[in-house]
């Protein structure tokens, strides 16, 4: 049996997919840049601007899961030529994660979105809303709540349909082990939109912690961006913040149900979750 490649076995949702492929019995190649200890899985190192990271990373290898290089503002000059060469090692099926807000041909991303058809037989493209981690992992917004009680967005009164990255590594283990894949691009919510006001209320009511949203405008969040990314890249980051605070979040999606046959999880058990474990 060939195995599973996990790029970014570290991150949210690589390392969570690359746990629940294993508990579920498939061979899984564990790939980041110190190589990443999953239960289970063979760690492999693996860089994305060291290709000599990739053959090894390749072998023995017909399914992949794609994580884009963090904070890449052209990840398409970066993972297309590893596309390329996974194409060649004997890779079928490839689902690569990208995002609600870009679609195929799109800015970032998007580019490896629209090519992903032509270069594999079987893909899927996973677009996730933003994560429920992002308040409690390890996100700036988690960061600042913690440290300041503060979440700090440009999103206005603008909601999102924010979605646990369990659900989104539930979803990437059907895409990519069904015996047919998706075949298309995967829009991922939870089962309601909320505000950042709304996730600061639940912090309070849930957490028993004081939460405020402090509002700042899209030139504000792309200057405070700017002193930690390429400029480049924060204006891309304030943007998203800008389109949610214009609607273009406010949606729910069923495709979690549709794909795991259960419903995807509220933010009040993640962050339920999130409190007791802490």
């Amino acid at each position: 049996m060939n195995a599973v490649l996990v790029v970014g076995a570290t991150g949210t949702t690589g390392g969570r997919t690359a746990a629940q492929l294993t508990a579920a019995g498939h061979r899984v190649k564990a790939a980041s840049r110190r190589g990443a200890a999953v239960l289970g899985a063979e760690s492999v190192a693996f860089d994305w601007y060291e290709p000599a990271t990739h053959a090894a990373a390749l072998e023995g290898v017909d399914r992949v899961y794609l994580l884009p290089p963090p904070g890449e503002s052209d990840p398409a000059s970066v993972m297309l030529p590893f596309l390329d060469r996974a194409r060649d090692a004997g890779v079928r099926r490839a689902v690569l994660l990208s995002s609600s807000a870009i679609p195929a041909g799109g800015p970032a991303v998007g580019a490896v979105h629209r090519a992903l058809p032509e270069l594999f037989p079987e893909w899927a493209v996973l677009r996730p809303c933003w994560f429920m981690q992002n308040f409690t992992g390890d996100h700036v917004h988690a960061r600042s709540i913690r440290e300041e009680g503060v979440v700090l967005s440009a999103t206005a009164d603008g909601r999102v349909g924010f979605v646990d990255a369990e659900d989104i590594a539930a979803v990437a283990v059907r895409a990519l082990t069904d015996r047919e894949a998706p075949g298309t691009d995967l829009v991922l919510t939870g089962p309601e939109t909320l505000s950042y006001d709304d996730v600061a209320a639940l912090f309070a009511e849930v957490a028993g912690r004081s939460v405020v949203h402090r509002r700042v405008s899209y030139e504000e969040l792309s200057a405070r961006l700017t002193e930690q990314v390429p400029s480049e890249f924060a204006a891309l980051l304030a943007g998203l913040d800008r389109a949610i605070a214009e609607g273009a979040e406010d949606r729910v999606s069923d495709t979690v149900q549709r794909v795991t046959g259960r419903p995807p999880r509220t933010f009040r058990a993640h962050l339920g979750d999130a409190v007791r474990t802490a």
